[in-house]
């Protein structure tokens, strides 16, 4: 009967670590799996191309993204990210300026923006709005629409041009939520870690 409780022993042993592994790896694989389906229908990484959101964003900065589907709308001072094939087939990063119905107003000569006739308070942008792109004002926004633009407004090709234009909102990405990496600096090369956190 000893032998029988001895040879029992470590038979249970085995059973009680293989259950163990088998926990650990079905932990890990719904781990993995749920960090899939975030990236697929939740948020994304996208990187930042070009210097039209200087001083806000830099080249090569990697933005984490929140859907669309899960934004419930945008915002004006949102940061969001959209695709308009027919403009360019890369995706833009912009600011939000004006949505569907407000009245958007340029002032080119003392570079001021005006929604609903009144003056915006940019503290974000690079230097005052002093180039015209095509686009007539006042402009109304259309529903389910909004207008856009980068925040270094004179080397920004946003919603001022009429190629662009204001737009739907099917075609945006997502708002961009979290800087996650930044890009390296032109002159050094080095990383500004210090930006990474919330932007917008």
């Amino acid at each position: 009967m000893a032998k029988e409780a001895l040879g029992a022993e470590p038979n249970e042993k085995k059973k009680s670590r293989s259950r163990e592994a088998y926990e650990w790896v079905q932990a890990l694989v719904c781990s993995v799996l749920a960090v899939v389906v975030l990236f697929t229908f939740g948020v994304r990484l996208i990187g930042v191309d070009g210097h039209s959101m200087v001083p806000t964003l830099q080249d090569g900065d990697r933005l984490l993204v929140l859907n669309s589907m899960l934004c419930g709308g945008y915002e004006p001072g949102d940061i969001v990210v959209l695709r308009k094939e027919s403009f360019l087939p890369t995706p833009i990063v912009k600011r939000v300026i004006a949505v569907g119905g407000q009245v958007v107003d340029i002032d080119f000569g003392s570079g001021s923006v005006f929604v609903d006739g009144k003056r915006l308070q940019e503290d974000y942008i690079c230097e005052p709005t002093l180039t015209m792109e095509g686009t007539a004002f006042p402009l109304t926004v259309p529903e389910g629409c909004v207008f856009v633009m980068g925040d270094n407004r004179n080397a920004s090709t946003d919603s001022r041009d009429a190629r662009l234009g204001t737009v739907d909102r099917r075609y945006i990405i997502g708002r961009a939520v979290f800087l996650a990496l930044p890009g390296p600096d032109a002159a050094t090369g080095e990383r500004e870690l210090g930006r990474i956190g919330g932007i917008g």
